[in-house]
């Protein structure tokens, strides 16, 4: 028997009231709250970071002109008396040369492993491959250091080389290099997987092979994320500390009894962070010239870094493609 109630029509129903109570509208508050207190944190500490790292680096330069600082040829800030000198060119070649080295192997492997995996690798491969790399992305990198100090050097450069020194920036950077290549393979191959399909199939249908299509069509369109994962790269390996304080050796480039040359990687090749990483560790004195020189180098090494990053997200924003 049909019941005389007609059966309420969709626009016949009530809105559906989602506001909550007022309960869940405090809580909310209470979120957004706790939200802006942990953004504002992260931007205080580096505030505070950068405060400290000026004002320690004044104390220094009190004492030793910028000038000499940055182009002076010779440093030895834990020497005494007039054998003290705060030349950092030395320990920014380390730096450059081993960040070069590391460069010249990161970059064309990384880049190499992301494309095959974005546009060559079965599922299959790519299943077992990736889990690879992110494997050599979570070794530590005083691991690395150690690999450089007892494989690299005796075991692949010095049948090679020849005479190379034990502690050497060739190894060091080639380590650097192993450890920066996930880095590039993983933001690279996300880059080259964000390209639309339909732009491969347009060269497919314009007669492209594969490696055509790769080369001259998803490559450029993806090139802002790929150049962006290589200044990410370049900019790790800079602020690398741990592989070449335990490879690279502790005597300034061209300082070493080896070599008096700020270019040969095949001795002793301080770097920056090398020598924060050192110095920290040894009997120092505070207050004199050369701990405040560590802070000196420090406020170098974050300005050289700050400004890859720079030009990282200008670089992305420059060469976005955007597509609908």
């Amino acid at each position: 028997m049909a019941s005389g109630i007609a059966p309420l029509r969709p626009d016949d129903r009530p809105p559906l009231n989602l506001t909550g109570k007022r309960s869940r509208q405090r809580s909310e508050e209470l979120i957004r709250y706790v939200l802006i207190v942990c953004s504002l944190l992260t931007v205080l500490t580096t505030v505070g970071i950068v405060l400290i790292l000026v004002f320690e680096a004044f104390n220094f330069f009190r004492d030793v002109p910028v000038w000499d600082f940055l182009f002076g040829r010779t440093w030895t800030p834990l020497f005494s008396g007039s054998q003290q000198e705060f030349g950092v060119m030395p320990l920014v070649m380390g730096t450059l040369m081993t960040s070069l080295v590391a460069a010249l192997i990161s970059l064309p492997l990384g880049l190499a492993a992301a494309i095959y995996l974005s546009e060559f690798a079965s599922a299959r491969a790519s299943a077992i491959l990736k889990p690879i790399l992110e494997v050599l992305a979570g070794v530590p990198t005083i691991i690395y250091g150690f690999f450089a100090l007892t494989f690299i050097t005796p075991v692949l450069l010095e049948p090679i080389l020849g005479g190379i020194g034990t502690f050497n920036g060739l190894s060091a950077g080639i380590a650097i290099g192993i450890m920066a290549m996930p880095t590039v393979a993983s933001l690279s191959e996300d880059a080259l997987r964000a390209v639309p399909r339909s732009l491969r199939e347009a060269a497919f249908g314009l007669g492209a092979t594969k490696f055509e299509t790769t080369v001259r069509v998803v490559v450029p369109a993806a090139v802002s994320g790929i150049v962006a994962s290589f200044i990410l790269a370049i900019s790790r390996a800079v602020g690398e500390t741990m592989i070449v304080a335990v490879a690279a050796g502790q005597s300034p480039a061209g300082q070493s009894g080896g070599s008096s040359s700020i270019f040969d990687l095949q001795n002793s090749m301080q770097t920056m962070t090398g020598f924060i990483a050192y110095t920290f560790s040894s009997d120092i004195a505070r207050g004199t010239t050369a701990f405040y020189s560590l802070f000196g180098v420090g406020l170098l090494l974050f300005t050289m870094t700050f400004v890859m990053n720079l030009v990282s997200q200008w670089v992305t924003k420059r060469f976005r493609e955007e597509y609908a």
